[in-house]
């Protein structure tokens, strides 16, 4: 875990760092205290550990694939049935579609100080709109095939929940992300998503995060973006002024530093 414009900016966290048990300090949805506190509790092995924890935090923007749910076969699901469907419309193998992606990622990289990009971008590089994307994702990806309800990420995101606003922000359609959230067994616990068919734009461009923005009310310095990859989930979210949390799967949630 990695965590940016935080009072340790840019620290890294493991399980051995970070609180395992309830701290003095609390946040809420209406925090007006503008300053970072520190916060004393035990790690894992019961030492005492000092976790600095900002209490003008009022939202959390959550983005959802690898990082709501750790499933590495529905993330090759969601990328094959899309690569198939190209490889259909283009007259190719899959093979040569799925190189024909990666020739394209890796130029896009070269071309941009080795940053990633979505497959949305991706395939409209190839000619094809998002409103295409949109197509083919809504069609063909089904969240209820791979994922399951995961009682442990409920507990704690409602503890979130009762602390913050909630909100999506993903690289799918509305739609699957809803679907996504339910079948894991959390969608009760979020105000709203932001699709790729809401501005359809596809992170990392502004326009979805600002969105998010208007629909929880509330300014980029009292929101914190947490997601799987730092350039498309973490880099514009800093930009705009927020916080940023980079995790490496649903299993890092339980550590947040402000879950406490």
């Amino acid at each position: 875990m990695k965590l940016f414009n935080f009072p340790q900016d840019s620290a890294d966290f493991d399980s051995e760092q970070l609180c395992s048990s309830p701290c003095s300090s609390s946040s809420s949805h209406d925090s007006t205290n503008s300053q970072d506190s520190s916060s004393s509790c035990s790690d894992l092995n019961g030492a005492p550990h000092t976790t600095l924890v900002p209490t003008n935090i009022s939202a959390l923007i959550f983005d959802i694939d690898n990082t709501l749910y750790t499933n590495a076969e529905y993330l090759d699901h969601q990328i094959d049935v899309q690569l198939q469907r190209f490889a259909d419309l283009e007259g190719i193998s899959f093979c040569q579609a799925e190189k024909r992606v990666a020739d394209a990622r890796a130029a896009f990289a070269a071309a941009h100080g080795g940053a990633k990009t979505s497959f949305a971008l991706i395939m409209n590089s190839f000619g094809y709109s998002v409103e295409e994307s949109i197509k083919w994702r809504s069609e063909l990806i089904q969240p209820e095939e791979y994922l399951k309800k995961d009682e442990k990420l409920r507990r704690i995101l409602e503890k979130l929940a009762s602390r913050y606003k909630i909100i999506s922000v993903t690289n799918n359609p509305v739609a699957i992300g809803w679907r996504n959230l339910k079948t894991i067994g959390i969608d009760d616990l979020f105000l709203d998503i932001v699709g790729l068919d809401t501005c359809f734009k596809s992170k990392p461009a502004r326009e979805p995060f600002l969105k998010a923005l208007e629909i929880l009310c509330e300014p980029a310095e009292k929101c914190v973006s947490i997601g799987d990859r730092y350039d498309i989930d973490i880099a514009t979210p800093l930009s705009l002024g927020m916080r940023g949390v980079l995790v490496d799967g649903s299993k890092e949630l339980e550590n947040l530093p402000f879950l406490w």
